[in-house]
Formats: structure tokens, sequence, C-alpha cells
């Protein structure tokens, strides 16, 4: 008898997520864009690239910058489709048209396109239809995914619908304009590395984000850590948004950013040796309960906690880490896997 593999096990049709590399490097200036692609090309799709027509366009050349983003997009330098772009907020006069230029130019390669400064679950649901439109009018047999930007008083207060609407894939906690929209009542050390963890209302729209999103089976992405000369405060940052804070992606400014983001959002060593092992044995058991024994502990496992340990092994793949042989042939390298 073929095994039954996870994903046909342990989850209801479609269930499980999006599988979105756990780093997201945004880019705006034309050099630093074709350097990002580069690395990405090198290091493989473990983390994603965000091409930014918000911050990266000059006043006034929006459609141009708009319509560079769609040809590297569209070239051979986007080698793993894992490409995305950030547009102008819905309410801006530049959204309708670098929409329009982007889905029309890149809308095959397009990984997703990042809609920020949302004020609420309408102007989400309003980007989410006009990119269906582009889609169907530019693009064949695909709709592009779309991510939402966190980052205002009216989005936070309805994130949960956001997180719920079908089209929305991912979405990010916006730190620096959630800040500055409270008007210096949040002091500007809470847009700090360290700062950030530690001010209430900061740590509620963290938590009310990555809740919303797993409650309606999206990727929480956690914001910058601006301070990218001390690659020490971004990695207790990092850590911290992974095991604390239930976050499975993070953005990254710098380049430097990178590998500490990857590493800290990849289980350990230790952590995989567990999955693998105990995820092997369930599979031979046809996914009935197993006795797992660690040390000196003994404990009863069943799907609801193989799923935790098959979204381990699904972490690990993203993020570059070995697997053993066996665990390979049998989860990741099957037809159809």
């Amino acid at each position: 008898m073929v095994p039954v593999h996870p994903r046909a096990a342990l989850f209801d049709v479609g269930g499980g997520g999006p599988a979105l590399p756990v780093c997201d490097h945004y880019a705006g200036t034309q050099a630093r864009m074709r350097k990002s692609l580069a690395l990405q090309a090198e290091m493989g799709p473990v983390f994603d690239v965000t091409l930014d027509c918000e911050d990266g366009a000059p006043v006034g050349g929006e459609v141009e910058h708009a319509q560079l983003l769609a040809e590297l997009i569209a070239s051979a330098l986007n080698v793993h489709g894992r490409v995305g772009a950030r547009v102008h907020p819905v309410h801006h006069p530049a959204f309708a048209q670098e929409l329009e230029t982007l889905v029309r130019g890149a809308g095959q390669r397009l990984a997703y396109l990042m809609v920020p400064k949302v004020r609420g679950v309408a102007e989400a649901e309003i980007a989410c239809d006009e990119i269906d439109r582009l889609s169907r009018l530019h693009v064949k047999g695909r709709s592009i995914p779309t991510h939402v930007l966190i980052e205002t008083h009216g989005a936070l207060r309805e994130v949960w619908a956001i997180a719920a609407l079908p089209r929305v894939e991912s979405l990010s906690f916006g730190l620096m304009d959630f800040v500055s929209a409270h008007r210096g009542a949040i002091p500007a050390i809470a847009m700090t590395a360290a700062g950030q963890f530690e001010h209430p209302l900061v740590v509620r729209a963290k938590l009310e984000i990555a809740a919303a999103c797993h409650a309606h089976g999206k990727t929480p992405s956690h914001c910058v850590v601006t301070e990218y000369e001390d690659i020490d405060l971004l990695k207790v940052a990092a850590v911290k948004a992974a095991r604390s804070f239930g976050y499975t992606r993070m953005w990254s400014i710098h380049p430097s950013q990178i590998h500490p983001i990857i590493d800290a959002f990849a289980p350990t060593a230790a952590e995989i040796d567990e999955s693998v092992a105990i995820l092997l044995a369930a599979q031979a058991a046809d996914w009935a309960p197993i006795s797992y024994r660690s040390g000196t502990r003994t404990a009863l496992h069943d799907r609801a906690s193989y799923r935790y340990f098959w979204h381990v092994l699904q972490r690990a793949q993203r993020t570059g880490q070995v697997l053993p042989a066996e665990a390979r042939l049998a989860f990741f390298d099957s037809p159809g896997v």
C-alpha cells in the first residue's frame, strides 16, 4: 500500500495555509532591486523579493517606476518566480495605473501584490477586486495573491475581517506608520528593535495581526528592524517574532538581514530530528496514534500533534535546511508533492 502523505492525512482539502518563504526582502531603487534579484538567484527561493513602488518611486515618476518593476519581474532576472511588488495605497492617484502597468506587463510572473495603508476591510476589498479584474483582463489561468499592510487604526480594528478575505494571502505589520498614527502618544523608542516588543499598544497590534492570520490560514509577516547595521539586535527581534509572537515571515530592508532572519525562523536541528522521527512513525502506523519516547519522556501523539510536526518540516524546507534522505523521499520528493 502506498503511504499516505501528511497533506492528505492531516488536512482537509486546501488546508494547511500558504507556504511562503520566511523572509520578505524590500528594494526600491534600480541598483538595489537588481542586486536583490541576483542574490535571490544565487541563494534560491528561500526569501521573497518585493520591489517597491511606494517608497521607491520618485514623486511624479510613479508610472515610469512601475514600468521598470514590471520589466524586472518579467525578465530572466526573476529566476525563481518569487518576486512581488508593493503599490501605492488604494486612495493614492497612482494606485490604479501602477496596478495596470504591473499586471499587464508582469502578471504571469508576479508572486503577489502588496497593498499598504488600507483604512479598513472595504479598501482591502477594493484592492482585491481591482487586482482580480486586471488579472482576468491580462493574465490567463491565475489570480495574483494579495498581501495587505496593517498600519492604520481602521485596518487594525478590522484585521480579522481583512484576514478572512479569500484573496488575501498574507498580512504584514507596518510598525513605523502605526506608531506615527498615534500622533506622538507612542514614543519613538517603540520603533526600535527592542522597544517595539515592549510598548503595550504595539504589542497588542502585533498579537492581533498574528492571531487573525492563524485563525484564517494566512501568513503573518513581521515588521522591519531599522537598525540594519546591528545584526545582533535583528537576531534577537527575529527570534522573538518567531518564537513568542507567532509570526512565520519577516521583512528585510538590507541584504545583511536576510540570512539572520532565515536562521531565526528556521527550526533547530533537534526540532527537525524529532519531527522526522514522529512523522515517519506516524506514517508507518497509517496516521493512527503512536507513543514516542524522547530521552526520559514518553508522550502520546495523534493527528493533532502530527500537524505541528508537519509544519516544522515544511518550515525546514522553506528555510533551506538539510533534511534526512528518508524524510525527503517520504514527504518532499514523492510524485505530486
